[in-house]
């Protein structure tokens, strides 16, 4: 299976989680509601319990709801004819509620309109409640305007919240248990995910380096062959032409075994930055100087456009670092153009010195210039290897640039070229 459809996979996965979870605080959110109303039922039912049981309104033709009021979420009042006594009160309320299901601590008070005030007030605990017997810190009941005029009695729920998510201990506890298995699910995926893509990564650089060094072994055989015969002393025109090939190729081997050995110690310490004054024009130059045989190889038309910007005609930066940087995009630009035409340009741009390389090369896709700089990775081409390299230009330099605590910026269009812009802080 490909990263890209382990990716496709992982995504859709992600989108199931999200509706999972959307759909489980949607029902926790129900579940609340409904354990909000039928906490109200049933202090209703137990309000008309009491007044059947002490008869405190007897006027004919009154419903419960003109008799009974939530002004407050925690508060219900309802209104007496007559003020019950406290203890009476206090043994039916208590008894309705547990007759209800209303298995939390109350305060109530009696309001009279007369003297208006409470004329009494009493905490009433729960067994059930895990409050019972904490008496809530001391709060003067409130006086609502549209109750001043007649006797009432009102009910406090001081812990109304705390007792409706415990009858919700369930729901809540299976959404945590449900949120903590799609995290670790997410994260396993992820990790798949990486190292399935760590895995081709490493897979693709086998591949390039197999076919890195295939070509000139056996190019350094069949030469070695040649120069095992024992006519080979004859014919020096001939000796040297294929001296010359074992050299270049061994030569090759060796530079592409330094980068190794440079990845792999560039990868096991912070990369060492020694600042000096660098002339922008001749960096440019010393750098075409190091690809000139590559240049002329493919013919490349190169254009140079020196405006160093800085100032003072100097740019403070590690030369022999930003030289290799520069030489490895010029390499890219080279490799990947069949008729190579290449801008390099110095300048500034607000507080940055910039080096562009601009070429008319293949150009790449959008969606792989995420993954570029990253170690080994290459822009897949299918079986076709007809560019020789590892894949660790790029990152090195990304890295030299995040030494120079500097920034990269990269314009691709396929089929018409690409521009990588180095940016170095001249602060």
């Amino acid at each position: 299976m490909r990263s890209s459809t382990l990716k496709w996979i992982v995504l859709s996965a992600t989108l199931l989680a999200a509706v999972v979870v959307t759909v489980q605080l949607y029902w926790l959110k129900k579940v609340y509601s409904f354990e909000q109303r039928q906490f109200n039922i049933n202090v209703v039912k137990s309000i008309r319990g009491l007044f059947e049981d002490l008869k405190m309104n007897d006027a004919p033709g009154i419903s419960l709801q003109q008799l009974i009021d939530a002004p407050d979420n925690n508060y219900f009042t309802f209104k007496a004819d007559t003020i019950p006594p406290k203890d009476s009160l206090v043994f039916n309320i208590q008894v309705e509620f547990a007759n209800f299901g209303v298995l939390t601590d109350c305060k109530l008070g009696a309001y009279s309109s007369t003297e208006k005030k409470f004329v009494y007030e009493e905490f009433i605990p729960t067994p059930a409640s895990r409050y019972a017997g904490v008496k809530p810190p001391a709060q003067e009941l409130p006086v609502y305007d549209n109750t001043r005029g007649f006797d009432h009695i009102l009910l406090y729920f001081p812990h109304r919240q705390e007792y409706i998510l415990e009858q919700m201990d369930f729901w809540i506890v299976s959404t945590v248990i449900l949120f903590l298995a799609l995290i670790g699910l997410a994260a396993s995926l992820f990790y798949f995910y990486r190292q399935k893509f760590l895995a081709e990564i490493q897979k693709d650089f086998v591949n390039n380096f197999t076919h890195e060094f295939k070509t000139p072994l056996a190019v350094m055989k069949i030469a070695a062959d040649v120069l095992s015969q024992e006519s080979i002393v004859h014919q020096p025109d001939r000796l040297e032409r294929y001296s010359a090939i074992i050299r270049n190729q061994t030569e090759h081997l060796q530079s592409q075994v330094e980068r190794l050995l440079r990845a792999a110690s560039i990868e096991s310490r912070d990369l060492p930055i020694r600042k000096e004054d660098v002339d922008p024009q001749l960096l440019i130059e010393q750098a075409l100087g190091k690809v000139q045989p590559l240049i002329d190889q493919k013919r490349a038309r190169v254009e140079v456009k020196i405006d160093d910007g800085t100032g003072n005609g100097r740019v403070h930066a590690d030369r022999a670092h930003l030289e290799l940087a520069v030489v490895n995009l010029l390499e890219n630009a080279l490799k990947y153009s069949h008729d190579p035409h290449i801008v390099v340009e110095t300048g500034r741009m607000e507080d940055d010195f910039f080096i562009s390389v601009k070429d008319n090369g293949v150009g790449i896709e959008r969606q792989y210039l995420k993954n570029i700089f990253k170690k080994f990775y290459r822009v897949p081409t299918g079986d076709i290897h007809d560019v020789k390299g590892f894949g660790l230009g790029l990152n090195f330099v990304k890295r030299i640039i995040d030494a120079h605590k500097g920034r990269i910026r990269v314009h691709s269009l396929p089929g018409i070229g690409t521009e990588f812009r180095l940016f170095i802080p001249l602060n």
